[in-house]
């Protein structure tokens, strides 16, 4: 089943880089949650995707938006290796059992041979617990939409 806009957001509780379990809930009528999911940590188009938003967390903040990194391939280990490498300063999640993934509708059927990774993807989810913006890429090589991230994120009140 696709998530479209207006939807209820899937709930979820992933473990951090600190082996923390963050959830959906946590930002309810508080913040709106840009969620990115990525493929995989350490690969070229990721690191660029995460360090544009890393470079570029002020304006998020400044959009009332807590930014939360997911990674369905990678262990919460593996994480906060890349984030330590990359100077992220934003939250990565791990996704290693793919269920969150899955709830998204945002995993490869084979990718290179692989399964359970998920697409690059992005989902604006309200203070309500809306989903307000979603982009799902089926080429791992192309970035968000960013710009379109950000203008979504001006249009919420």
């Amino acid at each position: 089943m696709a998530l479209n806009i207006g939807d209820k957001a899937p709930g979820f509780s992933l473990q951090n880089t600190e082996g923390k379990h963050i959830r959906l809930s946590d930002f309810e009528n508080t913040r709106n949650v840009v969620l990115l999911f990525f493929p995989l940590a350490f690969t070229s188009t990721c690191t660029e995707e995460l360090c544009t938003t890393r470079d570029n967390l002020k304006i998020y903040e400044s959009l009332n938006a807590e930014v939360l990194g997911v990674s369905s391939a990678d262990s919460f280990h593996v994480l906060k290796e890349f984030k330590k490498a990359q100077n992220i300063n934003f939250q990565l999640l791990s996704d290693f059992n793919r269920d969150v993934a899955k709830l998204y509708g945002t995993l490869y059927e084979d990718f290179f041979g692989m399964k359970g990774v998920s697409k690059r993807s992005s989902f604006i989810i309200d203070k309500e617990g809306r989903i307000v913006y979603r982009e799902i890429l089926d080429n791992a090589s192309d970035l968000p939409d960013f710009e379109g991230i950000i203008k979504n994120l001006n249009e919420i009140e």
